[in-house]
């Protein structure tokens, strides 16, 4: 059983930034999230896209964004549980809260803050007939570990920045990299493409555009793709087919524990704490709905700090909290290191 203060739902900039606010007031938390990584929509989806309304940063990359929340929170030593989705929540008698992942983990905290961007991701599956059959046996929709696909055959199909990235990293891992896209035109940085074309030109990555994946073979495990190309039918070996056609957001199973839900966002009370109908439970981020809600990152990381402010008085009842700012407070971690604006010299002038 993992013990926090608050469980986090979902490694996007909102929890994470939660992490930091939480940390500021002595709290300790806990990330589950669906996605093998932390970042969300960020990491996922458009790492290397410019986001130009963070303040203080006038352009900064998404991947960079989720970097520099990481260093933030290191000092606050968080837990993390990737790859696992929050399946139920049980309430205990003294308000605290029992929640169980899809695989089993059980996470007790006082406080739970879902912080799910849109929801969990699940993966956009292509429509081929059997590809349910392959999926452990051959077929990814996320790379966890690159190192599985050393000195094998890949095939990866898909047109984004994903597709793209893991193109270029795996050139240097397996043995084959097939890139698969059904028009000859990509959407990602335009970096990621020019490399694309030079690793493709230097017979590192075999590119087959325009064409779509719509057959599998194998008995037991996926052995090659069928493609179709301009009308003709193609078959290409490989030991792994791994589609990226990004993710599609779902409340999934939190949908089911008695939260009021507007249109797949949770309802929370903004005029307060982002508190939801269950006392005890938050949600942050883009996650939730109220009257005139923007579903922005800056709006997601006011709403973690309230969010914190809220759990304090749950975690703590009756202990005041006076705040103060980190220019004049500092800031001290839970790894024993202190953060400070250098002190002011006293001393008279005569």
């Amino acid at each position: 059983m993992i013990k926090t203060d608050i469980l986090i739902i979902g490694a996007g900039p909102t929890g994470l930034f939660a992490v930091f606010e939480a940390g500021l007031l002595k709290l300790k938390c806990h990330i589950l999230d669906a996605l093998p990584q932390v970042g969300g929509q960020l990491s996922e989806l458009y790492p290397k896209k410019p986001i130009y309304d963070i303040p203080g940063f006038p352009e900064v990359l998404a991947g960079d964004l989720v970097n520099n929340l990481m260093e933030q929170i290191k000092q606050f030593e968080p837990g993390f549980t990737l790859g696992e989705r929050a399946e139920t929540i049980d309430k205990q008698e003294d308000g605290s809260f029992i929640v169980i992942s899809n695989k089993g983990t059980k996470i007790h905290a006082s406080v739970v803050a879902i912080a799910g961007g849109l929801g969990s991701f699940e993966p956009r599956k292509p429509l081929i007939d059997g590809i349910n059959f392959y999926e452990g046996k051959g077929i990814k929709y996320f790379i966890k570990n690159p190192e599985k696909f050393r000195d094998k055959r890949v095939v990866i199909s898909g047109g984004g920045d994903s597709a793209l990235d893991w193109s270029i990293f795996l050139s240097n891992v397996a043995s084959e990299v097939t890139l698969i896209h059904r028009r000859n035109e990509f959407r990602g940085a335009l970096d990621s493409v020019d490399k694309v074309q030079e690793l493709k030109d230097a017979g590192k990555i075999r590119l087959i555009t325009p064409a779509e994946v719509v057959g599998l073979n194998g008995a037991e495990h996926i052995e090659s793709v069928v493609l179709d190309e301009n009308g003709a039918r193609r078959t290409i070996e490989t030991d792994y087919f791994i589609p990226l056609f990004g993710l599609t957001p779902k409340l999934g199973p939190i949908g089911n524990w008695g939260l009021d839900i507007e249109k797949n966002a949770i309802k929370v009370n903004n005029s307060l704490d982002y508190q939801t109908n269950i006392p005890g439970i938050f949600a942050i981020g883009d996650v939730n709905t109220y009257p005139g809600k923007l579903k922005l990152i800056l709006c997601g990381f006011h709403e973690a700090t309230l969010m914190c402010q809220a759990a304090y008085q749950i975690i703590n009842p009756g202990k005041k909290y006076v705040l103060k700012y980190t220019t004049v407070s500092g800031v001290d971690g839970f790894d024993g290191t202190r953060k400070e604006a250098p002190k002011a010299v006293v001393k008279a002038i005569v």
